[in-house]
């Protein structure tokens, strides 16, 4: 234990913790995705490497997204954080709306043009974009800067709703319309920006009233057509939370419903301690839906077992820890609130795509960052570790101790930059006395006037403290 509180106390610790547990996760994402798509690529197009060379390719677009945003300052994140949320605005109406046309046309494909819509997906021809997850770095920006230039007047609540709620019943709207589970990620981004800003609780019980409210009307609205559901199906919302409550036995499962828990289970249950080993699942040739995105955390549980499984929680743990570590340690407001709010996000993130796949929460459909297949998400998610690099680095320790000792020029220009070196420490304006002076006498100031103690007492304290000094 004192051998890691001493590396936990070197200045450099958080980067360091922050870029090796994202890493690891990057590393073992990829294998996952190559041993939960290899047999279906090879089936399709005669290559098992298909679909693992696509999401390696979002991978590197994705370290390039870090290393811009881990050199990017505080100011910067500041002013992009307004454009990426009005950016991911535009995206989601052209979403919503291409869908809500092809609806009300009767159209099988939403598409006008080189613009196609796809549940949650837009494709502008060959590039194909997940404008929600867009929009949880928007938040974060966006969030982050308006609470931290309310300041204290967060105490009141018309200076909360303006502009803050607004644009998140919008956002809510839009997103939760078509995806619940990303929805609650947007809803932990704003629990984690205003309890790093220390808003009271009662405000967090009536804005947790109305989430629940809002949860309600988004699973209603599933049963009339709402959503990605249609007007004559069954209500698929409120039949995961009904199956998650009361179960059925596996054999009367359901596609929408228990089908794919059903199937998770039977692969953890396979997996056992140790796994069947690395690409030998069998659950993953089309017995268990979405193996390479949302349940692929079912594909690391049979292969790898719960050893593997408890390497990623741990990893993530050690990711949260960094996260909120970070958050303490900086200087600034708008640093700690967009550290606090990104690590809320991807921490929430996993927990609710975990816990859906062991049973523990309904099933919401979200990736695990990290390790599910998706270049969006992937692409926004190291985006938002680079912004939290960028942020370890401006801890008051870690940016002393890069100026104090800065690396070659050439690391600076190729890696990231020095941070900004933030202010000297107040130093105590009591003075020691030179070889010329004398210590005042007990009972009396400097100046020969008597002290207000009278002496007294502080006699003793003094002549023990001079004895001392010789």
């Amino acid at each position: 234990m004192a051998a890691l509180r001493g590396l936990l106390a070197r200045p450099l610790a958080s980067y360091y913790l922050l870029v090796s547990s994202a890493g690891l996760l990057l590393v073992i994402g990829l294998t996952m995705v190559f041993s939960a798509t290899s047999v279906k690529a090879y089936a399709t197009d005669g290559n098992a490497a298909t679909m693992f060379l696509k999401q390696a390719l979002f991978a590197l677009i994705g370290l390039v997204a870090f290393w811009i945003c881990q050199r990017l300052p505080a100011r910067t994140f500041r002013a992009l954080g307004l454009p990426v949320l009005i950016a991911a605005v535009v995206l989601l109406l052209l979403l919503n709306g291409l869908l809500a046309w092809a609806s009300l046309n009767q159209l099988e494909d939403a598409k006008v043009g080189p613009l196609e819509a796809n549940l949650l997906w837009l494709y502008l021809g060959p590039v194909q974009v997940q404008p929600s997850e867009l929009a949880k770095f928007g938040l974060v920006l966006w969030g982050a800067d308006v609470v931290a230039r309310k300041g204290a007047a967060l105490g009141w609540w018309r200076e909360l709703a303006t502009p803050l709620f607004p644009a998140l019943a919008l956002l809510f709207v839009l997103v939760g319309y078509n995806d619940l589970g990303t929805m609650l990620c947007l809803l932990a981004v704003v629990v984690g920006l205003l309890w790093a800003a220390g808003v009271r609780l009662r405000t967090f019980a009536t804005l947790g009233a109305l989430g629940l409210v809002g949860i309600g009307l988004l699973v209603a609205v599933a049963s009339v057509g709402g959503g990605s559901g249609s007007a004559d199906a069954e209500n698929y919302r409120w039949a995961r939370i009904t199956s998650f409550l009361d179960p059925p036995p596996p054999e009367e499962c359901k596609l929408a419903d228990c089908y794919q828990i059903a199937q998770a289970r039977y692969a953890i249950d396979q997996g056992g301690w140790f796994g069947v080993g690395l690409g030998k699942s069998v659950l993953k040739w089309e017995w268990l839906p979405a193996a390479d995105n949302d349940f692929i955390f079912a594909v690391v549980a049979e292969e790898l077992g719960v050893v593997g499984c408890t390497v990623i929680v741990a990893l993530f743990a050690v990711l949260a820890y960094t996260g909120f570590r970070i958050a303490r340690r900086v200087e600034t407001p708008f640093r700690r609130l967009a550290a606090s709010a990104a690590t809320a996000w991807l921490i929430s993130q996993a927990i609710i795509n975990i816990g859906g796949v062991v049973g523990l929460l309904p099933i919401t459909g979200l990736p695990l960052p990290f390790i599910s297949d998706g270049g969006s998400a992937l692409v926004v998610t190291l985006a938002a570790v680079g912004m939290l690099a960028s942020f370890a680095r401006a801890e008051p320790d870690a940016a002393r101790a890069l100026h104090a000792r800065p690396p070659a020029r050439w690391v600076r220009l190729v890696w990231a930059p020095l941070p900004p070196l933030p202010p000297a420490r107040r130093r105590s304006t009591k003075r020691p006395p030179t070889d010329g002076e004398s210590e005042p006498a007990a009972g009396k100031r400097r100046d020969g006037g008597p002290r207000p103690d009278g002496g007294g007492a502080n006699r003793v304290r003094a002549g023990t403290a001079r004895e001392r000094r010789r």
